[in-house]
């Protein structure tokens, strides 16, 4: 089960990234959508994909099917590669944004190896990235320590035997019921939302609840 699931911006650009085997995993889609603007990207990656393939590259075989959130708020399987599977790709899409990407990637796998040797810097990245987006101090707050007893929960889930991906959403989704009488995904769409994470838009009192 992938541990944690995060949207990044480069340029504006929404990128869905996760964390596989202790390092960042990106949607490749997002990737081909970043660099080449295209107004299908999924599109774009299948034929690339085809074409390496037919070519012998080895560079599909750097991808790995992962599920990530959709716009539905759905998982889907999601062809991801890490930072040297993406480094890989890029040089197969021809665009003068290249290099910004490949740097931008490069700061993002450089402060993932800083964070797992100092998990305080997570914590302070994320109160920032917060700051930034104009939350006060108070809810940034809560919202840390509401992170701080998710972890705590699914670590006790896991203490109980809870392995598959799919028992945690359905734990989560009961409690949820309890809480705000819907499930995430009701939740989710009671306010309009689509790709965002669901408490980065609770007010104090949802997140008090929650």
């Amino acid at each position: 089960m992938t541990e944690i699931q995060q949207i990044a911006l480069f340029k504006g650009k929404e990128i869905r990234k996760t964390i596989y085997n202790n390092e960042w995993w990106f949607s490749v889609v997002d990737v081909c959508g970043a660099l080449t603007d295209s107004l299908d990207s999924g599109a774009y990656w299948r034929k690339l994909k085809q074409r390496l393939i037919e070519e012998g590259s080895e560079v599909v075989t750097f991808c790995h099917g992962l599920k990530l959130a959709a716009s539905d708020g759905k998982y889907y399987e999601t062809d991801c590669a890490n930072t040297e599977g993406i480094f890989r790709i890029i040089q197969s899409i021809p665009s003068p944004k290249a290099e910004p990407f490949k740097r931008w990637l490069a700061k993002v796998g450089y402060e993932r190896v800083q964070e797992i040797e100092d998990p305080e810097l997570a914590t302070k990245r994320t109160r920032a990235l917060y700051k930034a987006k104009g939350y006060s101090d108070a809810w940034i707050e809560k919202r840390m320590r509401g992170i701080a007893v998710r972890d705590e929960l699914t670590n006790e889930w896991k203490q109980r035997g809870v392995k598959e991906e799919v028992e945690y959403k359905i734990l989560t989704a009961e409690i949820s019921k309890a809480t705000f009488g819907m499930t995430p995904g009701q939740y989710k769409k009671f306010k309009n939302l689509k790709r965002e994470n669901l408490r980065d838009h609770m007010n104090d009192l949802e997140l008090i609840n929650k």
